[in-house]
């Protein structure tokens, strides 16, 4: 019997049209948060060691927090599956959440959290820091929230939306190669 919500009587497959839509417009609109990106690429190049370091432990630590947490609360292989890629954007998320045994739904939610969570939480968490370099701003808020935290950090200044918007770009690519190994071993030490 195939999937209705109960209360409006929808099924998956109509319910699920509409998200087409959403998805659809979701690459695009990562795209154009390059923008700042490319007035800043001169930062960039001055620091590229720096700024990748950064992204690359900021990704870690994310990682690392959603497996120790879910093996602390004995939380299912599948729930924690679907956890791993929540600071990614969504399409690079879904993917990435098959590939590895999660539940896209369940990503897809911990995606929009992250997001939200990050893009009201991250700016208040850099102050109480005092991280006051734009470029670290934008890193961390970038990072660990993906788009919607991007848009925050575009608020914030030029250079934390570009260094933002970049940390989506590598986090992404990091994830995609690095999740699949990071799981197995994780699933192996346990």
């Amino acid at each position: 019997m195939p999937f209705k919500n109960l209360y409006f009587r929808i099924d998956f497959e109509t319910y699920n049209l509409g998200g087409d839509y959403i998805s659809f417009f979701l690459g695009p609109s990562t795209v154009v948060l390059a923008v700042p990106l490319y007035k800043k690429i001169q930062l960039l190049k001055s620091d590229v060691l720096p700024i990748i370091a950064g992204i690359s432990a900021g990704y870690i630590a994310g990682i690392s927090s959603i497996l120790i947490l879910s093996n602390f609360f004995g939380l299912d292989k599948i729930i924690t599956s679907s956890l791993v890629p929540k600071s990614v954007t969504t399409p690079i998320g879904i993917e990435i959440s098959k590939q590895i045994g999660g539940l896209p739904a369940i990503t897809v939610a911990a995606i929009v959290a992250t997001g939200i969570i990050g893009a009201v939480l991250g700016p208040f968490i850099c102050r109480s820091f005092r991280i006051k370099d734009s470029v670290a701003v934008g890193i961390a808020i970038g990072t660990a929230s993906h788009a919607l935290g991007t848009t925050r950090a575009i608020e914030l200044g030029e250079t934390e939306g570009a260094m933002s918007g970049l940390a989506i770009g590598i986090a992404g690519l990091i994830t995609v190669f690095l999740a699949p190994v990071l799981v197995y071993v994780f699933e192996f030490l346990s």
